[in-house]
């Protein structure tokens, strides 16, 4: 650890860091929510893989790991498809790419990344998760459109409106918003709450290896490798530092690999930096790593208390889904911004032809099977898109993204 993570935590940091934890809490808790998973999973998978963050990279970054947006489609659709225990098995998979992808960029520098995940195959990638998954938020919305209706109403307000902290916490205030509302209208079960013990362990599950789930989980991997990188500059940018040389690319990226492997084996979603974590610390000016490894710890100790996780579960579908009907179209969003702000030449037959055909066969559920094992989705084709980048003549554009490219939601 460096010397910044050596300093005296008193009363002042420790409220700090607990506070960084709501500011992450809704989008932490969101993820295993829509997929299936035990919410308490995902909090103390998220503080022990921050933790391992932390120790990795030697203390010297501020960031909080929680669960990863971009994995929300592949993961629904690879437990439907295999299950829940293979689609496990699956984000150890994609924990041990990040491990291999660290390994080279330590040898041969983070080039590569350009050249395989430019902002042609990344952006449509982008917009492909958040497009697939407009169907669960509709169905979700309409168990009650006055109320999915209402959170949505609230959650843009809070977005365009919102000063300080609440500008970085809308999904935090809009599930707020919702459950307050869906107890007035008498729409809350409380029976989990009431038949939850104070203190109960996660309900930890085994992984599963399956060839077919690994194949159909790792090409996922893509879009948040990128977001990585772009992370690791926007904190830099903010607490004025190049962390992408010290502590390193490959240990941040290695960070997040371990991190991801370990929710992997505990039955958790993968792990990514946060980018509301991240605006909170450009808002606050705290930029000492140890108050986030306060965070961390938090989100163990909430994940310990059942109470926690029934009144997560009690949470109407309908709130989540006038969430999900913005959040959605935001990561699609996100997709478009990576094209625009890279300024990729759509007249370029070549960027055309590959954007193309990613869209075409992710949202039309295009298939590649041999005997039993089948590859589909988002995963083929962001396969396709990286061989079409690389066969195709001429070169694409990389990825362009700074501090102030993150879309916090």
């Amino acid at each position: 650890m460096n010397s910044t993570s050596r300093t005296s935590i008193g009363v002042k940091e420790t409220i700090l860091g607990i506070q960084f934890l709501f500011v992450a809490f809704g989008a932490t808790v969101l993820v295993p929510l829509l997929v299936g998973i035990d919410p308490s999973v995902a909090l103390f998978t998220a503080g022990v893989g921050t933790i391992i963050f932390h120790f990795i990279t030697k203390g010297k970054v501020p960031v909080y790991l929680g669960s990863s947006f971009a994995f929300i489609a592949p993961m629904i659709a690879c437990s439907k498809l295999y299950g829940m225990p293979a689609m496990f098995g699956g984000i150890i998979a994609v924990g041990i790419v990040y491990t291999i992808i660290s390994t080279v960029i330590k040898l041969r520098g983070s080039r590569f990344i350009e050249l395989l995940f430019p902002s042609v195959v990344v952006g449509p990638v982008i917009m492909l998760i958040g497009l697939s998954l407009a169907p669960n938020g509709v169905n979700m919305a309409k168990t009650n459109w006055a109320i999915s209706g209402s959170v949505l109403m609230v959650a843009i307000f809070t977005v365009m409106a919102g000063k300080g902290i609440f500008k970085l916490i809308p999904i935090f205030v809009g599930l707020a918003f919702g459950y307050i509302l869906s107890m007035v209208l008498g729409a809350v079960n409380y029976d989990p709450i009431i038949n939850a013990d104070w203190f109960a362990l996660p309900k930890l599950q085994s992984p599963e290896f399956r060839w077919e789930a690994i194949l159909y989980m790792i090409p996922v991997a893509i879009a948040p490798i990128i977001e990585h990188v772009g992370d690791m500059y926007a904190i830099g940018g903010v607490v004025n530092k190049n962390y992408i040389k010290d502590p390193g690319l490959n240990r941040t990226l290695l960070g997040d690999g371990i991190a991801t492997m370990f929710a992997g084996f505990f039955g958790g979603p993968p792990n990514t930096t946060y980018s509301e974590v991240t605006g909170a610390v450009s808002l606050t000016k705290v930029t000492n790593p140890a108050i986030l490894r306060i965070t961390a710890v938090t989100a163990i100790v909430f994940s310990l208390c059942g109470k926690v996780s029934g009144f997560l579960q009690t949470i109407p579908q309908a709130v989540l889904g006038g969430l999900m009907l913005l959040l959605f179209g935001m990561i699609a969003s996100v997709g478009i911004k990576t094209l625009v702000d890279s300024r990729i030449d759509m007249n370029n037959t070549r960027n055309q032809v590959i954007i193309s055909v990613v869209l075409t066969m992710g949202i039309g559920g295009a298939v590649f099977q041999i005997g039993d094992f089948a590859l589909q989705g988002i995963g083929l084709a962001s396969i396709v898109g990286v061989i079409l980048n690389l066969i195709l003549p001429g070169r694409s554009k990389a990825v362009k993204k700074s501090a102030k490219d993150d879309i916090v939601i």
